[in-house]
């Protein structure tokens, strides 16, 4: 069998596959168990082997194409697309609407189909996979727009996190500013989580039912200015200062400075809270003011 010619170096056929912008890590052993994935012309059926050289590999019967940089774009997505290539349910998605011309790319987790904002896409599988990791400690600030009575009392205690249905959530800082002359307000939410639906599952826990969500912000990277479906290449100088240009992202190197810079960076504290309170007062964001 192939995979008693694995190699005893090298790396899993699965992270080859991601690291080459063909699909994801679980995508790519879906396509090992479909027998779509073949070493040296036999195909395997285990994800379980390490290989040295990717072109051994190949997929469907051609080979790997030849390994770009990594690249990282932002891309402003709108309400109303699912974030994934395929859907079951024949709705448009995020992909569909890619400029003609754009290599294939893969999200850095996902925003919900009401959701919008800034989404993070690369054509590097184990770029996205890090940069998802809660480990690597990046912040996700969102504009959220929630219905009924805030209670400032239930949502400082967010920042301490809540269990809800058994599922532990991590803190989560939440803030608005201001009287509340409506029950439709504004909300600045940040956490280094953002699990499926999160913010929507806690909101509803402290009953606030969420009509609009926006994030603006991914780590360092901001919607700023970024027109709603445009969609934009981050520099590679922005790439080296936040990846090191001694490594291409997604080598062991860069995973290193990644897990070093989330040890540096502090929990939601004073300084965020601070940092969230001068953004709501210079108005936030122009296009989100009411």
């Amino acid at each position: 069998m192939a995979e008693a010619a694995s190699e005893a170096k090298g790396e899993r056929v699965a992270k080859i596959l991601a690291r080459a912008g063909l699909c994801s890590r679980r995508d790519a052993e879906r396509w090992i168990a479909e027998g779509r994935v073949s070493l040296r012309g036999e195909k395997l059926t285990s994800p379980a082997v390490n290989v040295a050289d990717p072109a051994e590999l190949s997929v469907d019967g051609k080979p790997l194409p030849a390994a770009d940089r990594a690249r990282l774009w932002r891309y402003h997505k709108p309400a109303g697309l699912v974030t994934t290539h395929r859907d079951e349910k024949g709705r448009e998605t995020v992909f569909d609407k890619l400029p003609e011309g754009t290599p294939r790319l893969i999200s850095v987790g996902r925003l919900d189909l009401n959701s919008e904002g800034l989404l993070l896409l690369t054509n590097d599988g184990e770029l996205a996979r890090r940069l998802e990791l809660p480990a690597n400690g990046w912040l996700r600030r969102y504009k959220v727009r929630v219905h009924g009575i805030v209670d400032p009392k239930r949502l400082e205690a967010l920042e301490h996190g809540v269990t809800i249905d058994g599922v532990a959530y991590g803190p989560i800082h939440a803030v608005y500013e201001g009287e509340q002359h409506t029950s439709n307000v504004w909300l600045t939410v940040s956490l280094r989580e953002g699990r499926n639906r999160e913010i929507r599952k806690v909101m509803a826990h402290v009953g606030l039912a969420v009509t609009r969500l926006i994030r603006l912000a991914y780590g360092p990277f901001q919607l700023g200015n970024l027109p709603r479906g445009a969609l934009e290449e981050v520099p590679p100088r922005v790439m080296n200062e936040q990846f090191g240009d001694e490594a291409k992202p997604g080598t062991a190197t860069a995973e290193k400075k990644l897990k070093a810079k989330s040890r540096r960076r502090p929990r939601p504290g004073k300084r965020a809270r601070e940092a969230m309170r001068g953004h709501a007062a210079k108005g936030g964001d122009a296009h989100h003011r009411r």
